[in-house]
């Protein structure tokens, strides 16, 4: 009877065991989180220590850094090299690692005892038992049902941070590219104003103006000087912040970017069809749906097994002192007097209404977002187109002043003025050009990470490039 006892304990080791090993050969759902990235935004996302990329990473970043970065090159390289993406991607792993468990049997409870009468007959009653959680067992495929749609959320999550971090790159690249462009033109400024400045100085000199004007005009040199060093310093920040983002460490390589901004695109498209396309695409609301859905499984689940916990069943042989063996079923299992699964219910219920009610305050915040960055996007869309237009009309006031003051009709600070306000209009326009990507990238992340008016040519190449690396490395991509 012990050999049978015996039987039974490794037949539900065995069991187990194949039960484990059937999930645990998956690479934690990251290739889907892969297709989705590509899918969307075109751009390749690797997992370092799980992919047959690893060893060619390195050498694909080096090769995007000898020549100028756009956008979507920056997205790329911080997809590759960014640590906090990588920790993010970690949760795949774990997520991974609750649903094999979730899909493993408990294991059964082996017991034994042994007993010295003190009187005869003597000898030792020997008692073995070896017993099995059964309610476990039962409820396992419905636990594993939990465990997957759970997993399922946690993989629209981490594709969602890809996204986040796409944006997030863009954004600082946008900001970066229009900050250097401003400080060109507040170096403009910067020495305009001095020569007025040393201007002004030579006439106080000479007696033509007095104390006041002379103080006014270096008030403003010194003003200008302020603002490009302020320029400067915030140009310091915006480049550690992409240094950041792209995952570079102690020492950042020497990278530059496009020396211009991407011009605006022809049309945008109607405010209905991006709420609906963002009630399809964002990941974030597809992940709450998916946590809806495991709330609602495991509300099942305890309700159907309120009463019981445990129900334990098992097999148990006993060898007493005159040699007789004892050998049947045993049963174990929790009495449901006081605890009925009454608070376990309630809090199920509770948090499944929870999670209903933020899906609901989930859409109305994702519909308002895209209206309000959609708007802020149309604003400095048709600000720029204004700026678009100003300073041609600047530039050719500068030429005719400048005519006039050769023919002695207008003085040199008009002149001077009269380039100041160009050089203002300019980095108005810069700066509106500016938000109006800040602001589009900001759109694509509401919506989901897709316009479909978008267009992936230059990502496509970039990850194409990626891929031609990899692939001339000898490894798959």
């Amino acid at each position: 009877m012990k050999r049978a006892v015996y039987r039974a304990t490794w037949l539900i080791a065995f069991a187990a065991l194949l039960n484990g090993c059937k999930v645990a050969h998956e690479n934690g759902g990251f290739t889907v989180v892969q297709h989705v990235v590509s899918q969307r935004t075109g751009q390749t996302v690797e997992w370092n220590g799980h992919t047959a990329s690893d060893t060619t990473i390195g050498a694909a970043i080096q090769k995007m850094l000898l020549h100028p970065l756009t956008a979507d090159q920056v997205v790329q390289i911080a997809l590759l090299n960014n640590q906090n993406l990588q920790a993010k991607l970690e949760e795949l792993g774990i997520a991974k690692a609750d649903l094999v468990q979730a899909g493993l049997l408990q294991n059964p409870v082996f017991a034994a005892s042994w007993r010295f009468p003190d009187r005869a007959p003597h000898g030792t009653d020997a008692e073995y038992s070896v017993a099995e959680n059964f309610l476990s067992l039962l409820i396992l495929p419905l636990r594993k049902q939990i465990a997957e749609a759970e997993f399922q959320g946690i993989q629209l999550n981490v594709a969602d941070e890809v996204f986040a971090l796409d944006a997030e790159a863009k954004s600082a690249y946008f900001t970066f590219e229009a900050r250097e462009q401003l400080l060109t033109r507040l170096r403009g400024i910067k020495e305009l104003n001095q020569t007025a400045a040393d201007l002004a100085a030579r006439q106080h000199a000479a007696g033509t103006i007095n104390d006041l004007d002379l103080i006014n005009q270096q008030a403003i040199c010194d003003e200008a000087s302020i603002d490009f060093s302020h320029a400067r310093e915030q140009l310091i920040a915006d480049r550690e912040r992409l240094n950041r983002l792209m995952g570079f460490a102690d020492r950042p390589p020497a990278w530059n970017i496009a020396p211009r901004l991407p011009d605006i695109p022809s049309r945008e498209m109607a405010n209905t069809d991006l709420e609906l396309l963002a009630m399809r695409q964002r990941l974030d609301l597809a992940a709450a749906n998916s946590h809806i859905a495991a709330l609602k499984k495991i509300l099942s689940v305890t309700k159907g097994f309120r009463y019981f916990t445990t129900v334990d069943v098992g097999i148990d042989t006993e060898h007493g002192t005159n040699g007789q063996n004892v050998t049947g079923p045993t049963l174990s299992l929790e009495i449901p007097i006081f605890d009925q699964g009454q608070g376990r219910v309630a809090k199920i219920e509770a948090q499944f209404r929870q999670a209903q009610f933020r899906i609901k305050a989930m859409t109305t915040d994702i519909r308002s977002e895209v209206r309000e960055v959609r708007d802020q996007m149309l604003a400095a869309r048709d600000l720029t187109e204004k700026y678009r237009d100003l300073v041609p009309k600047r530039q050719r006031i500068v030429e005719l002043t400048l005519q006039q003051y050769n023919g002695m009709l207008k003085g040199p600070y008009d002149l001077l003025l009269a380039r100041q306000s160009q050089l203002a209009a300019e980095q108005g326009y810069i700066e509106s050009w500016r938000d109006y990507w800040v602001d589009r990238t900001q759109l694509t992340r509401a919506v989901g990470g897709y316009l479909p008016d978008s267009s992936l040519q230059i990502i496509r190449s970039t990850a194409t490039e990626f891929h031609s690396t990899t692939t001339h490395a000898g490894e798959q991509p």
